[in-house]
């Protein structure tokens, strides 16, 4: 499917197309426009006033180049993993301060604190994982706010890890009975983990029992013997072998190779209020983005993320994850370079999955407009411009299929997909 989708053919969506309107129309009226008459024959006036004397195509077009920030001082709030890395590293190496922001990164607690931190306005934008923001945009699980996604932060990286004690049991089928973690109900993980079992003929809801744990606590429930394992986001897994309670039992790449996990995010008000804003902090994202997806630059990027400020990791822990040469816990050492990458395109079609899971799960009901949902949410177009600035090369399409554990998904037909599941709650 073309990515070009609203009226004047450059843009993803109509509301892609307004975001850029509406800011260079701002754009000129700050600059040529006093405040005090603007508030006297107001804003619709005004620009009509503007239009008779020159013309806007031209002068939106110079605005939407030069647009400086509306707001420097930003907080962005990230939970300590390394799917966070674009966002984290941003800050010790510069892309922030490159792009004219002054951004503070803050360590947060769990994905229900990001919520609920971002939608206060206590943070202008936030690590989330990429369910999150089309959770949110629907009201669930908390009220309907419009959120979007520019950006995804990381795709692999999470793993299944089960306690040592666990070793002589590999296989799903005996796995009655366990208790896992998952970082948050609307996240990769909870999916990932509800597909790999059910694949398996378990059903998540009945045969197992799954709860939301913060990531930085996984480790001490395995050691406590409160869970059995966890799908979880790195480093936790790969902490969870150097103490040695845990092993990885699977990586997440092998259940799907290629899927997204977390996200940059933020409010439809943030996106359109402070377009420059939001356009400088993506720039320095997706630039940390194309740093970080250089298997050269991992090392340096782990001891620049791995201090208690950020991760609060050893960095041989963030090295093994972010260079994939890495113990399992079995007495292996394995060498997977793509056990997390970092590619930042919002596939539409990720949120297309994402939904039939929610839809699967009893976590959305009724009829979902799938492709509206996942073009209004998922930014493609904004993030197919940066990339192309940032030397990547984006791809022409915001649909692609894509197989998980052998079964096909092709995102035109996602009421099918949901249909062909034996085990689900829809």
């Amino acid at each position: 499917m073309s990515l070009y989708r609203c009226a004047c053919g450059r843009h993803g969506s109509q509301f892609e197309h307004d975001i850029e309107e509406r800011a260079v129309e701002e754009a000129l009226l700050r600059a040529t426009v006093r405040r005090d008459f603007l508030s006297l024959i107001g804003r619709s006036a005004a620009l009509a006033a503007l239009a008779s004397v020159f013309p806007l195509g031209a002068a939106k077009e110079a605005f939407a180049q030069a647009g400086k920030p509306e707001k420097t001082k930003l907080k962005v709030g990230f939970i300590p993993i390394t799917c966070a890395t674009p966002i984290i590293m941003a800050q010790p190496m510069g892309f922030y301060a490159k792009h004219g922001l002054d951004v503070e990164v803050v360590k947060t607690a769990g994905w229900a604190v990001i919520r609920d931190k971002t939608l206060n306005k206590e943070y202008d934008a936030a690590h989330m994982l990429s369910p999150m923001p089309l959770a949110i945009t629907l009201g669930a699980g908390a009220t309907a706010v419009p959120y979007t996604m520019p950006a995804v932060e990381n795709i692999n990286g999470q793993a299944i890890t089960l306690a040592v004690k666990h070793k002589d049991k590999r296989d799903p089928k005996s796995w009655k009975g366990f208790k896992f973690a998952v970082p948050f109900d609307y996240s990769m993980h909870n999916y990932l983990l509800r597909y790999y079992v059910a694949e398996h003929g378990l059903d998540p809801d009945r045969d197992i029992q799954i709860r939301a744990v913060p990531p930085p606590e996984m480790v001490a429930n395995l050691r406590a013997d409160n869970i059995d394992g966890f799908l979880a986001p790195d480093p936790v897994n790969q902490r969870a072998v150097y103490d040695g309670v845990g092993f990885i039992h699977v990586l997440s790449k092998e259940i799907w190779d290629g899927h997204p996990c977390c996200a940059f995010a933020a409010s439809r008000e943030f996106v359109t209020t402070m377009p420059n804003t939001y356009r400088a902090l993506l720039k320095a994202i997706i630039d940390a983005t194309a740093y970080a997806r250089k298997v050269e630059n991992r090392k340096e990027i782990a001891a620049a993320i791995a201090p208690p400020n950020y991760l609060n990791q050893p960095v041989t822990v963030v090295e093994q994850v972010l260079t994939g040469t890495f113990a399992d816990g079995l007495g292996n050492v394995r060498k997977v370079p793509d056990r997390i990458d970092f590619d930042p395109f919002p596939w539409h079609s990720f949120a297309v999955w994402i939904l039939t899971q929610m839809k699967r799960w009893g976590q959305i009901k009724g009829d979902v407009d799938y492709q509206k949902l996942a073009r209004e949410v998922y930014l493609a177009t904004d993030a197919a411009k940066m990339m192309a600035e940032a030397g990547l090369k984006p791809p022409t399409s915001t649909y692609k299929s894509f197989t998980i554990m052998g079964r096909a998904f092709d995102p035109m037909k996602p009421k099918e997909y949901v249909d062909s599941f034996a085990i689900k709650r829809a």
